[in-house]
């Protein structure tokens, strides 16, 4: 009798945990898709609605086309083109970053040398280094770099496909080391028997097995490519020829006039492509981790 009261306890409290655990969830969402209500709600408003009420529901949501007809018609700031340029950035980042990457840890993973665990060390203590301290040194060894080159790395997009890989390679290599790792070396093995080159067996055997996990580093480095400000700003400049969205949302806001409806409205539609892509993705990113850790 007292074994069946200690267990109904148990599972009472067992429920209650499960209710507080779901309420603080629900909380949490709550606190975290207030900011983008605010966006939404205010990119259907004029400047001047904003200012005056942000937080109250648009008179006609039929604003929002008309603020999204101004920001693609603007004369000033090239959208359509900024939009496109982000998109090649983001594209070009990611297959450099996936391929350099995967390519960069299987060699750590395969090669057992002091050097591999030392390398390796460099790349993870890589992801600890504040970016604020490489600000200046990133131009300037740009700038040095293209001219020993004898090729324009500053303004470019090949110099932030560059830069996105150096900075986005310590935690791709990190990820696909911690996958790697734990597929058979008997594969290769066999590939080798067969008559494999390395090059072969990497792209025949090993690429193929790391779907999960590319995906993974595809979806985590997207999302912050495609935000991105700074990086973009430090080499790119505000007024160059290659703009990505974060540099030409900056445009809305000048000095004496800031186009709320238009910063807005220009924000969300820079959101709603990662959104989209991250609400089809997210499933693959938990696959990923969970298969790199018990594979």
């Amino acid at each position: 009798m007292s074994k069946t009261v200690s267990t109904n306890k148990k599972y009472i409290l067992h429920k209650r945990g499960l209710i507080i655990l779901e309420v603080f969830t629900v909380l949490l969402f709550i606190i975290f898709m207030i900011p983008f209500v605010m966006v939404v709600i205010n990119s259907a408003k004029t400047s001047k609605e904003i200012i005056y009420n942000a937080i109250a529901r648009p008179d006609s949501w039929s604003q929002l086309f008309k603020n999204v007809s101004l920001i693609f018609n603007n004369s000033t700031v090239d959208y359509i083109g900024a939009f496109a340029d982000s998109t090649v950035i983001t594209f070009l980042s990611l297959l450099v970053l996936a391929l350099f990457s995967s390519m960069a840890a299987w060699v750590l993973v395969r090669n057992k040398t002091i050097w591999s665990a030392i390398i390796f060390m460099a790349f993870v203590s890589a992801m600890v280094i504040p970016f604020q301290v490489l600000m200046y040194p990133l131009v300037r060894w740009l700038r040095i770099l293209g001219t020993f080159l004898n090729f324009r790395l500053l303004g470019t997009v090949p110099g932030v496909v560059f830069a996105y890989l150096g900075f986005g390679a310590p935690l791709s290599i990190f990820i696909f080391h911690g996958f790697i790792k734990n597929i058979p070396y008997e594969l290769e093995e066999a590939a080798t028997i067969d008559g494999c080159s390395r090059g072969r067996t990497f792209f025949s055997i090993i690429f193929p097995l790391l779907q999960p996990i590319i995906v993974t580093v595809l979806i985590l480095n997207g999302i912050w490519i495609w935000n991105d400000y700074l990086l973009p700003f430090l080499i790119l400049g505000s007024n160059g020829k290659v703009q990505t969205i974060p540099i030409a949302v900056t445009a809305f806001a000048g000095a004496y006039l800031k186009q709320w409806d238009l910063i807005l409205t220009s924000t969300l539609i820079a959101m709603l492509p990662i959104i989209v892509l991250y609400l089809f993705a997210q499933r693959y990113i938990i696959k990923g981790m969970v298969d790199g850790s018990i594979k």
